[in-house]
């Protein structure tokens, strides 16, 4: 005979004192197991603790959900249709399978809100589910609370990872907008680097051409502590995003080109102004400067003015000094005048030998002679 429900769930809580916040059946399969087997789980804490039937005391496996990689879901949400999730953990992959939608959106709800501390943006729950949500998300955190580290200081410039580091394909959207992009522009590129739905990882979604049209690729890249792992049949760990986008490339032998928006181009050409000109100012326009003279006061220039001339009576003759200097000039000139000429004469009769008298007779002599041959004076 079973034991009770409760009965069972006080026992184990006697093995481990991690508050219980969701349990249900599940299916699990690990890394190279063929088949998947039937559990009945438990999420206690971060743990998730796995038992063959919900009557076993005590768990066959033991999940450490704390370092949890990524949860993905490999197949659609569709109602009435199982559900697959892909948990990336460090030492190992385990594939958990619900045969209700409902009941994995659940699980991945729970799962990630105790994981990542927050509940996730999307998730297909009522708002009473959602509610609890909320209420097993206080209770984790007043449990475990996370410890919180103060900002670290600026990193200096050398340091800082260059924008470079980020493929020029990379696009903030999600797997619906990047196809439906791939299909409106093919001219524009085949392949766009996108952030995952889970976080800290990403995704691949490329349009590739076959003999039967294009066909739609999504490719998931896990973020690890030694690189980035595409997640391939074979998985293929490569050191930058750049060099996941290289794999790619040399994989499709450059068939493929990284999606870039195409840029409008402009139609019209702006003028240019006019170079801007060293202005000379006329010379009109410049003012002359101002005499910096202290004013004189009224006073002063009373006192400083010199007086009136004096003005002569109606009948009193007044000789201009200037007149009298003139004449004096004159008188003093002809004196000087008649010295040189008695001078030059004296000197012109010694020289020839004549005495005055003879010379002035000779030269009565030849006037009238010229007189004579002339005419007679005349009249």
């Amino acid at each position: 005979m079973s034991a009770h429900p409760r009965v069972v769930h006080n026992r184990r809580q006697t093995i481990t004192a991690l508050p219980l916040y969701y349990s249900g059946h599940l299916l699990k399969k690990s890394t190279g197991e063929k088949d998947f087997k039937s559990y009945y789980g438990e999420l206690r804490g971060e743990s998730l603790f796995l038992y063959k039937d919900d009557t076993q005391d005590t768990y066959s496996e033991r999940l450490e959900l704390a370092q949890l990689k990524s949860m993905e879901l490999d197949s659609p949400y569709q109602k009435k249709m199982p559900t697959i999730f892909t948990l990336n953990l460090p030492t190992e992959e385990v594939h958990l399978k619900m045969d209700n939608a409902d009941t994995g959106e659940e699980w991945r709800g729970y799962i990630l809100t105790v994981v990542n501390r927050e509940i996730p943006a999307k998730l297909q729950l009522l708002p009473g589910q959602m509610i609890k949500l909320g209420e097993v998300l206080v209770q984790e955190n007043c449990r475990n609370p996370k410890l919180t580290r103060p900002p670290l200081p600026p990193r200096p410039m050398h340091l800082k990872p260059q924008s470079s580091q980020m493929p020029s394909c990379f696009l903030d959207v999600t797997r619906q907008e990047a196809e439906k992009m791939l299909e409106a522009n093919p001219e524009n590129g085949s392949i766009i680097l996108r952030p995952s739905a889970m976080p800290k990882n990403y995704a691949l979604t490329l349009r590739q051409k076959t003999s039967r049209g294009p066909v739609l690729k999504n490719y998931r890249v896990t973020s690890t502590k030694s690189g980035f792992v595409i997640e391939l049949e074979t998985p293929v760990t490569v050191p930058s995003l750049n060099d996941v986008l290289k794999f790619f490339l040399e994989k499709t032998e450059y068939r493929l080109c990284p999606y870039v928006d195409s840029q409008p181009y402009d139609t019209h050409i702006l003028p240019s102004s006019a170079p801007e000109c060293v202005s000379i100012p006329s010379p009109s326009s410049v003012a002359p400067p101002k005499a910096q003279v202290a004013p004189l006061l009224r006073s002063q220039t009373k006192e400083k003015l010199p007086p009136p001339p004096h003005k002569p009576d109606e009948g009193e003759y007044v000789v201009p000094d200037d007149s009298l200097d003139h004449n004096r000039k004159l008188a003093q000139l002809g004196n000087e005048l008649r010295k040189a000429l008695k001078t030059r004469r004296e000197n012109i009769y010694s020289e020839s030998g004549q005495d005055e008298a003879d010379a002035y007779e000779n030269e009565a002599d030849r006037r009238a002679s010229w007189t004579v041959q002339c005419g007679g004076p005349k009249a």
